[in-house]
C-alpha cells in the first residue's frame, strides 16, 4: 500500500485502502494511523497501570528527561504495541527523541494503547490485524530517515538493509534487537557481511532472557491459551516444542497448573534439562499421538506439520509462542481439513475427513500477545531498561565521535548488574557485598587447598 492511496476525508474515520475490508480508521497523513483515536482515554489508563509496575523505567525517565540525550535524534521502533511498550516509547520521548513506531506482529497491537500514543503526539502506524499493511506501517517509520532503530524480530532492520541501503550505511548510527529469533537473524546477516550498523543484542542480556523470556513467556502464554479456550490444564498432556528460555518457562507454568508436560527437542542438552525437571521427552511424532495441548517455542519452521496433525487426537489444541507464525504449518492443516470455523475468539476449529477436530489458537501467531496482553509489566521493566540504555550508549558514542564496531554487540555485564540492582532496590530488597578480603581471594590464583 502506498501513501498516495490514502483517503483525504480528514483525520478521523478515514477508510484505509486494503484488499480486506478493515473498517474505519483514525489517521493523520504523515503522522499516525490507528484503529480509532477515540480509544485514547482507555489506552491511557492501560499505560498508567503498566507504568505503576515499571519502577526502573520510571527512574530512567526521571533521570534522562533532565539531560535529554536523544535531543535531535530520530528513532524508529518496531515492537509489540502493548501498554508496557508505551512506557518505553514515552520514556524515549521524555528524553528528547522524535519517535516513529510500528507493531512487530499483525495481531499484537493494543488498539487503545496505539490511540493513546497517537494522542500523545507519537507518530505511530499500528492496529490489531494489519496483516496486509504490516510492511506499509514499517515503511512509514522509515520515511523519516531514523538515526536509531529498535526492533523485535528484525523486520525493521531487514527492511532498512534491503530496501533503504543508503539509510543503513549513512544515516543509522545503531540499533537494538529484542528477541531470540531476531538476534539469530542478525548474527547470520553479520556473518554474511551484510550488517551495516552496530546492533545491541538486548535479548541476550541476563536481565532479559532469564526473566522476560522465562517468566514472562511462561505466564503470558498460559494466559493466552486460557483466554482462547477456557479449558482445564490440570491432567492434560501439555506438549512444549523447544526447551530453551521461552519453552522452559511455558513448561514450568504448565506443570504448575497440573499438566503432564512433554518436551520435544533437537538439542540434546536442552532435552536432558527437561528430563531432570521431571518432564517426559519424546519426538514430535510420538508426542502428537498423545498430546492434548501443543505449544511451539523454537523459532524454527514446520515444527508441527501434516504428519503430526494426521495423528493427533480429537480436540487437540495447537498454538505457538515463538516470534514468527511459521512453526505451525497451517497451510498443510487446511489441505487435510474438510471445513474450518471460528468457534471462539482467537480459536479456529479445523475438522478433518474422519471427523476429528483440531483447534488452532491466534492463527498460529504469538498466542501470548495475539490472545492475551503479553508479558507482565514487572519483567518488561528490565527488558525495556536494556533497550533504553543501549540507545543512550549509541547516542553518547555518536556525540563523542566514537565509532562502535559494526557487529552484533553483547550487553555489558555492568549494565546487566546495574539494572538488576536497581530492580532489587525498587522491590525493597538488599543483597550482600564481598568484603575486600573476599574480593582479593576471588582473583588470587595462588590460593590452593
Amino acid at each position: 500500500m502506498s501513501a498516495e492511496t490514502h483517503s483525504d476525508k480528514g483525520s478521523t474515520g478515514t477508510q484505509l485502502p486494503s484488499r480486506k475490508e478493515q473498517g474505519s480508521f483514525s489517521e493523520e497523513i504523515g503522522k499516525y494511523c490507528v484503529r480509532d483515536i477515540n480509544q485514547a482515554e482507555e489506552g491511557r489508563k492501560l499505560i498508567d497501570w503498566a507504568e505503576a509496575n515499571m519502577p526502573v523505567m520510571t527512574y530512567l525517565r526521571e533521570k534522562y528527561s533532565k539531560t535529554k540525550p536523544f535531543a535531535g535524534y530520530r528513532l524508529a521502533g518496531c515492537l509489540h504495541v502493548t501498554k508496557e511498550t508505551a512506557v518505553l516509547i514515552e520514556t524515549f520521548k521524555a528524553a528528547g527523541a522524535e519517535v516513529f513506531w510500528s507493531g512487530c506482529n499483525p495481531l499484537s497491537t493494543s488498539d487503545p494503547v496505539a490511540a493513546a500514543l497517537a494522542a500523545n503526539d507519537i507518530s505511530i502506524y499500528a492496529w490489531h490485524g494489519n496483516h496486509e499493511d504490516f510492511y506499509w506501517c514499517i515503511d512509514r517509520t522509515i520515511d523519516n530517515r531514523p538515526h536509531l532503530t529498535l526492533d523485535d524480530g528484525c523486520d525493521l532492520i531487514n527492511t532498512v538493509h534491503e530496501h533503504h541501503i543508503e539509510y543503513a550505511k549513512n544515516d543509522v548510527i545503531g540499533g537494538t534487537e529484542e528477541t531470540t529469533t531476531g538476534v539469530h537473524r542478525l548474527r547470520a546477516r553479520s556473518a554474511d557481511g551484510k550488517l551495516f550498523y552496530p546492533v545491541f543484542a538486548v535479548n541476550d542480556a541476563e536481565t532479559k532472557w532469564d526473566f522476560d523470556n522465562v517468566y514472562g513467556t511462561g505466564q503470558s502464554t498460559l494466559d493466552g491459551i486460557l483466554r482462547s479456550t477456557s479449558v482445564m490444564l490440570a491432567g492434560k498432556n501439555f506438549v512444549v516444542a523447544g526447551h530453551g528460555h521461552c519453552g522452559s518457562g511455558v513448561a514450568k507454568r504448565a506443570a504448575g497448573m497440573g499438566s503432564n508436560v512433554i518436551i520435544t527437542e533437537v538439542k540434546a542438552t536442552a532435552a536432558i534439562k527437561g528430563v531432570l525437571e521431571g518432564y517426559e521427552v519424546l519426538s514430535m511424532d510420538a508426542a502428537a499421538k498423545i498430546g492434548d495441548i501443543f505449544c511451539t517455542a523454537t523459532g524454527m519452521k514446520d515444527i508441527i506439520r501434516k504428519q503430526h496433525f494426521e495423528s493427533m487426537k480429537d480436540g487437540a489444541i495447537v498454538c505457538n509462542t515463538g516470534h514468527y507464525d511459521c512453526e505451525i504449518n497451517i497451510k498443510e492443516l487446511e489441505e487435510i481439513s474438510v471445513k474450518n470455523r471460528t468457534i471462539r475468539q482467537n480459536c479456529q476449529e479445523y475438522t478433518l475427513a474422519d471427523g476429528r477436530r483440531i483447534f488452532v489458537l491466534a492463527e498460529g501467531r504469538l498466542v501470548n500477545l495475539a490472545a492475551a496482553e503479553g508479558h507482565p509489566s514487572e519483567v518488561m521493566d528490565m527488558s525495556f531498561a536494556n533497550q533504553f540504555l543501549c540507545h543512550v550508549k549509541l547516542v553518547e558514542s555518536h556525540r563523542a565521535g566514537q565509532k562502535l564496531p559494526v557487529e552484533v554487540i553483547d550487553i555489558p555485564v555492568s549494565q546487566d548488574e546495574f539494572i538488576a540492582e536497581l530492580k532489587l532496590s525498587t522491590m525493597g530488597l538488599t543483597i550482600d557485598k564481598l568484603t575486600s578480603e573476599q574480593t582479593e581471594y576471588a582473583s588470587n590464583y595462588q590460593e590452593g587447598t
